[in-house]
């Protein structure tokens, strides 16, 4: 799909009509994926730069402190640099607060409907443990299935912990392991005890569904929803 980089409304020559056709094409190409319900990694993208764009307008420290894994250095000094011309240029900053301010307008319009199909897949998942679940839940297996199909996606998960400013956050890693075609005999628990028997590294593995009954592509869309739900769930038990 096309993409913007991180500067981009600060790359080259800096003019409204130019930096517009280049916004439009690119939220076109990101429609045209939530017109599919296909949200990642279009709607994370967009976000990242709709919040770089209102962190560039109110202050250049916030980039530093909310993108320092985005930006690298000479991006933040290319954008310090250009935010101090806009002081000493009253064209310059004219022209590019024209920019922004339709930008932001045009990508928060974006991010809206992308979102209302966040949030309609997001309050259809139903998560339920698979048998007794142990003590330690950092790692484990995860079944994805739409409830109108007999397809089980069977994942691998890894939870793990880092630190930002002082406050603790969980990341989630999963790997994918099969397809099981689920039947009278070939339950929840029927998958887990065989993983089990397969994967020796993992005996006593903290497993659970996810499932939806709406129909949407798995990775783009029912995968990453399902993945932040989950932590959540986690995070509330």
């Amino acid at each position: 799909m096309k993409t913007l980089s991180e500067t981009w409304f600060a790359d080259g020559f800096i003019d409204f009509e130019l930096k517009k056709y280049t916004l439009l094409a690119y939220l076109q190409e990101v429609n045209k994926y939530f017109n599919e319900a296909k949200l990642y990694p279009q709607l994370a993208d967009v976000i990242f730069h709709y919040n770089n764009l209102v962190a560039f307008r109110e202050n250049k420290k916030y980039l530093q402190e909310q993108f320092p894994k985005k930006l690298t250095g000479i991006q933040l000094e290319k954008l310090q640099l250009l935010y101090e011309q806009m002081i000493e240029d009253d064209e310059l900053m004219q022209e590019l607060e024209t920019i922004m301010h339709y930008s932001i307008d045009c990508m928060k319009t974006t991010i809206t409907n992308g979102t209302e199909i966040y949030e309609l897949v997001e309050q259809s998942i139903f998560i339920a443990p698979v048998g007794i679940i142990p003590l330690d839940t950092t790692e484990g297996y995860l079944f994805l299935r739409n409830k109108n199909t007999k397809l089980t996606n069977v994942y691998q998960y890894r939870l793990s912990f880092f630190e930002r400013h002082d406050e603790q956050y969980r990341t989630l890693k999963t790997n994918f392991i099969d397809t099981w075609l689920n039947s009278f005999t070939n339950t929840y628990q029927h998958i887990k005890s065989e993983l089990i028997r397969k994967k020796m590294e993992l005996p006593n593995p903290a497993v659970y569904s996810i499932e939806t009954d709406l129909s949407y592509p798995v990775e783009e869309t029912f995968l990453p929803i399902a993945k932040r739900s989950f932590v959540k769930f986690l995070n509330a038990a």
